[in-house]
C-alpha cells in the first residue's frame, strides 16, 4: 500500500535480439541480480517486469522482453508477446551487441517505435569485446536520430551515462496529469462517496479512491470520505458547501439524489477516463448506446484480474442494465489483464466497455481506447455505462462543460 501503483510509474522496456544483453543490463541498471541471464539464446521467453527507483526520474517499471529474432512456432509467439509491449512502453531502450552491429531485426523494431512516438534510447552492449569507433556510433545517431551509449554490461562501463541519457529521455519536465486538483483551489471540500461492500477489499480502499484522495490532498484541498448511506448526514454536517462530490460509479443514483443540485457531481470512472485516457471518445461512444439492439455484441475489458462475485458489476449488473435498456438478449464476451483483442477479432463487436484501467499506465489505456476508435467500434468505461443508463451522465460531466456540451449535441 506503501508502493507507487505500477500503473503510475514510466514504463521503460529493454527490446533487442537474443543474447545481446538485455536481461545483464538489467542487472546492472539496478546493481541487483534480478534478471535471469545465461548465455544460452532465449532465455527470457515472456516479458518481466521489475519495479525500481532511477533518481531523479522516481518510481519506474524496467519490461525485460523475449529476443525479437527468436524462431520457431513459440518463437513467433514469443516475438509478438515483445511487440505489444510497446503498447504499454514511455520509454525504449534497444540493446544491440557491438561485434553484430545493426542488425535487420533492428531496423524493423526501430521503425514500429518511431510509428508509436516513443522516445529511445540505443545502447551498444559488449564494448569489452569489441569497441565501435565514435565516428560509427555518431553516424548511426544521424541517420536514426536517436542516442546511442556505448556499454559493458560485464565492467559496468558506460551504465551511468545510460541513466543520464535515460532521464533526458524521459523529459521529466513535463507536467504530469492530475485526476482532480485542477478543479480545485486550496481549502476546497471534496467528499468522496465509497460504498462498502462485499467486493472491497477488506482493510483498505481500492486503489482508483487512494490515488484521488491523494490528489485533493496534494493540491491543499480537504477530502472528506464518507459511505452512500452517510452522505446526507456528511453534506448537513458541513461548515461550508462542497467543491465536488465524487462518488463510486455503482452508487451513482442514489448519491445524485442525495446531492444538493447546485454541487456539482463526478465519479471516480469518469475522472479516470480524463486522467488515463480519453473521456471525450468515452462519452462519445454513450452517445452509441441508444442504438443497440438484440443480438449485438458487446466486449466487456477489464485490466486486472480478480475473483468474480455474485453481483459483480461487470459480468452481472452491466449486462443486465443493458438488456432491459434494449429488450432484449446481447452477446456478451469479457476479457480480462493484458488481453485486449486484435484489430480483426474487434471489428465484430457493437460496443466495448472498458474498466476504469487503474491497473493500466495511461499509454495503454490511450491505446486501447485509440484501437477502437480506429476500428469505428464504440467505447465506453463503467462509469460513463453506468451514468448513461442511470440517467445521470449529464449532471456527472458538469464538471467538463465542453464535454457535457458535446454529449448534449
Amino acid at each position: 500500500m506503501q508502493d507507487t501503483p505500477r500503473s503510475n510509474r514510466l514504463h521503460i522496456a529493454i527490446f533487442g535480439k537474443r543474447n545481446v544483453g538485455k536481461s545483464s543490463l538489467i542487472n546492472a541498471l539496478t546493481n541487483q541480480d534480478i534478471a535471469l541471464v545465461s548465455s544460452v539464446a532465449g532465455t527470457t521467453t515472456d516479458p518481466v517486469y521489475k519495479t525500481m527507483e532511477i533518481l531523479p526520474i522516481g518510481p519506474v517499471v524496467i519490461i525485460d522482453t523475449a529476443g525479437i529474432d527468436d524462431k520457431g512456432l513459440l518463437g513467433e509467439l514469443r516475438i509478438n508477446k515483445t511487440y505489444k509491449v510497446l503498447n504499454k512502453t514511455e520509454l525504449a531502450i534497444i540493446v544491440i551487441a557491438a561485434e553484430d552491429g545493426i542488425s535487420e531485426f533492428d531496423k524493423e523494431l526501430i521503425e514500429r517505435i518511431k510509428e508509436k512516438k516513443i522516445p529511445l534510447v540505443g545502447v551498444v552492449n559488449k564494448t569489452d569485446i569489441v569497441t565501435i569507433e565514435d565516428t560509427v556510433i555518431d553516424q548511426w545517431q544521424s541517420v536514426y536520430g536517436f542516442p546511442f551509449i556505448q556499454v559493458s554490461t560485464i565492467l559496468g562501463n558506460g551504465i551511468d551515462e545510460l541513466k543520464q541519457r535515460i532521464i533526458e529521455q524521459a523529459k521529466i519536465e513535463k507536467q504530469e496529469k492530475v485526476i482532480v486538483g485542477d478543479l480545485l483551489e486550496p481549502n476546497d471540500i471534496v467528499i468522496l462517496v465509497t460504498p462498502i461492500d462485499k467486493a472491497a477489499p477488506k482493510g483498505r480502499m481500492i486503489l482508483p479512491q487512494q490515488q484521488t484522495i491523494r490528489d485533493v490532498i496534494d493540491h491543499g484541498a480537504i477530502a472528506v470520505v464518507t459511505r452512500e448511506t452517510e452522505l446526507k448526514e456528511t453534506l448537513a454536517s458541513l461548515g461550508k458547501k462542497p467543491k465536488l462530490v465524487v462518488t463510486d460509479s455503482q452508487a451513482f443514483a442514489k448519491v445524485s439524489r442525495d446531492t444538493p443540485i447546485d454541487i456539482p457531481l463526478t465519479s471516480f470512472s469518469i475522472l479516470f477516463a480524463r486522467y488515463k485516457g480519453d473521456l471525450e471518445e468515452l462519452v462519445l461512444g454513450a452517445k452509441k448506446i441508444k442504438s443497440l439492439k438484440p443480438g449485438d455484441h458487446v466486449l466487456i475489458c477489464e485490466g486486472c484480474t480478480h475473483h468474480r462475485q455474485e453481483g459483480d458489476i461487470g459480468k452481472d449488473k452491466m449486462p443486465k442494465w443493458l438488456e432491459e435498456m434494449i429488450g432484449g438478449k446481447l452477446n456478451f464476451q469479457w476479457t480480462t489483464g493484458s488481453y485486449y483483442p486484435e484489430p480483426e477479432e474487434m471489428k465484430k463487436f457493437d460496443l466495448i466497455i472498458h474498466c476504469g484501467g487503474c491497473m493500466l499506465n495511461p499509454k495503454e489505456m490511450e491505446f486501447r481506447i485509440n484501437q477502437a476508435v480506429y476500428n469505428n467500434t464504440a467505447i465506453v468505461n463503467y462509469g460513463v455505462l453506468i451514468g448513461y443508463v442511470t440517467g445521470v451522465l449529464e449532471r456527472a460531466l458538469e464538471p467538463f462543460p465542453e464535454i457535457r456540451k458535446l454529449y448534449l449535441e
